[in-house]
């Protein structure tokens, strides 16, 4: 993406779109320590979106921002069985006969997050809901271990 087109042409912006395109000019077999395509995708895909996490005595909730989504453009897994994934695409709207983009800001393409869930967090009851362009997942937590009770070993006499 081309950040001078969003009227962004700082020399740090610039800069940084460097850095993140640099994997179509380097070859695998040139520069064995260049970024594979895969990598640098999820990588802004990841930074492209926020999210806030809240914690309460009963759950953990993901919030993220998802305005005009459908929830058939919204995925929600668990990988690794302690692995939340949040993954989706934004499509482009389709031009209108006669109609142009003056300027496009609002982000298109694939979207992914993943946050690794704490040892208490209960995967089997995961719920997500999205209202009003707002996700939010809710991860429930496993109740605390029983405290263990002293065992007490009869002693025997021979």
């Amino acid at each position: 993406m081309d950040y001078r087109i969003m009227s962004f042409d700082s020399p740090l912006l610039h800069a940084l779109h460097h850095m993140t395109d640099l994997h179509e000019d380097n070859d695998i077999n040139k520069n064995p320590n260049a970024a594979s395509r895969t990598y640098v995708r999820d990588a802004k895909a990841m930074a492209a979106t926020p999210a806030d996490i809240k914690e309460d005595a009963k759950s953990y909730v993901f919030v993220v921002d998802m305005p005009g989504l459908k929830s058939g453009d919204i995925k929600v897994q668990v990988e690794d069985g302690n692995v939340l994934l949040i993954s989706g695409e934004r499509k482009r709207e389709e031009e209108k006969e006669g109609a142009k983009y003056v300027r496009m800001e609002r982000r298109v393409g694939k979207f992914m997050r993943k946050f690794v869930l704490p040892e208490n967090a209960n995967t089997d009851t995961i719920s997500a809901v999205c209202q009003d362009g707002v996700l939010t997942v809710t991860v429930e937590k496993l109740p605390p271990p029983e405290p263990k009770k002293p065992k007490t070993i009869e002693v025997k006499i021979c």
